[in-house]
């Protein structure tokens, strides 16, 4: 019995054909096992599928010798299927038995990894803890300098930077207010019409202006901005920080006994510190106009009603706590990408890894910080 593979109407493509012999089942190749054959459409899915058929390759006898060319891809191809080992029956001519070699030298079966013992274990947890401890040192020490710098500045605060500061708000503050804005009134619209879903259902729909008041003003609109301004500018200060790094202006401004901490950190941090609060409001506002604009449409609940009755649902405490949250989010924002801006090593590798570590390190302790001022004024303004 012959089976004959869908190619052989062209003695060049690659195909294979089936005997049934009275030595049993021989399998011999035909035309050219190479790239430039096996890439043709649906030339290589085709093979795959009849050796799939064929089953297990060691209960087959294999005959190379009618190939008219094979390459080192054709010899991959049969060097899989062969599960990465000889067949028992094989039969070949010179040049296919070297490059089948080749292929067999360069194609061996990975080594498994080996299992890390307890000592390497306790290693690995004690490399991670000392550069936990080494990032601590380092914030400890920026944020020791910062407090000499205002120290100075407030010996002199005519030889301030405050040209730099202004520079900074309006590239931190001005500039966000855009996306600041499409996002908080999105999630305002998102979780009004969310929400109003749940209150229809028992006939409570003037409690949406609680809900919203409270959860905008105190929680989701200082945690919507510092999210935002830590993956916006707190990437950038990381950033500019540290192509200063690779390009040696740092070095040049050592070497001119300009004072790192005083023109880089300082400025940063202060201006991120005074335009948070603006930018949560901001945010804050956009997302109760949004979850306003739901409330009328879902709801029949007029944006005079949703005004006239905020005041009464939220205390002004909580618009209090969520501006002096604000303020902490964004010092720490700042000093978060100043830190790993200055630890920035001389080459772009570095840059990318430093940058994307700020960000990431910023949004968690902008998380961890919210959540422990949600614990410590949990009676404030409820």
């Amino acid at each position: 019995m012959s089976v004959t593979s869908p190619f052989d109407s062209d003695p060049s493509e690659p195909g294979l054909q089936v005997q049934d012999t009275a030595q049993g089942r021989v399998l011999r190749l035909r035309g050219r096992w190479t790239v430039s054959s096996l890439v043709q459409p649906k030339v290589w899915e085709s093979l795959l599928a009849r050796l799939g058929e064929l089953g297990p390759a060691g209960e087959i006898s294999w005959d190379l010798s009618g190939l008219q060319r094979l390459d080192h891809i054709g010899a991959q191809l049969l060097w899989n299927h062969w599960g990465r080992r000889w067949p028992p029956q094989l039969q070949t001519l010179a040049p296919q038995r070297s490059v089948l070699e080749r292929v067999a030298r360069f194609s061996a079966a990975q080594p498994q990894r080996p299992r890390r013992t307890l000592w390497q274990r306790f290693t690995a947890l004690g490399a991670l803890v000392w550069r936990l401890v080494d990032h601590l040192v380092d914030l400890t020490r920026l944020l020791g300098q910062l407090l000499l710098d205002i120290a100075r500045l407030a010996r002199r605060p005519r030889e301030g930077p405050w040209r730099d500061v202004t520079g900074h708000i309006y590239h931190i503050g001005s500039t966000a207010l855009p996306i600041t804005a499409l996002v908080g009134f999105l999630i305002g619209l998102v979780l009004a019409y969310l929400t109003s879903q749940q209150l229809k259902q028992f006939g409570a729909d003037a409690f949406i202006v609680n809900i919203l008041g409270l959860s905008l003003i105190r929680e989701l609109g200082p945690m919507l901005a510092a999210i935002l301004v830590a993956g916006r500018s707190g990437s950038a200060i990381t950033a500019q920080i540290g192509v200063m790094r690779v390009t040696e202006e740092l070095d040049a401004m050592r070497v001119m006994g300009i004072a790192l901490g005083y023109r880089l950190v300082m400025p940063r941090a202060f201006a991120l510190a005074l335009v948070m609060p603006l930018v949560a409001v901001w945010t804050t506002l956009s997302a109760l106009a949004g979850g306003m604009l739901a409330a009328d449409l879902t709801m029949g609940l007029t944006p005079t009603f949703f005004i006239n009755n905020l005041p009464n649902a939220v205390q002004v405490a909580n618009l209090t706590l969520a501006m002096g949250k604000s303020v902490v989010f964004g010092f720490l924002i700042a000093l978060i990408g100043c830190h790993y801006g200055l630890r920035v090593k001389p080459n772009t590798e570095s840059l990318g890894q430093g940058t994307t570590a700020s960000v990431v390190t910023s949004i968690t302790v902008v998380i961890l910080v919210d959540a422990l001022f949600a614990v410590v004024f949990k009676n404030v303004g409820i």
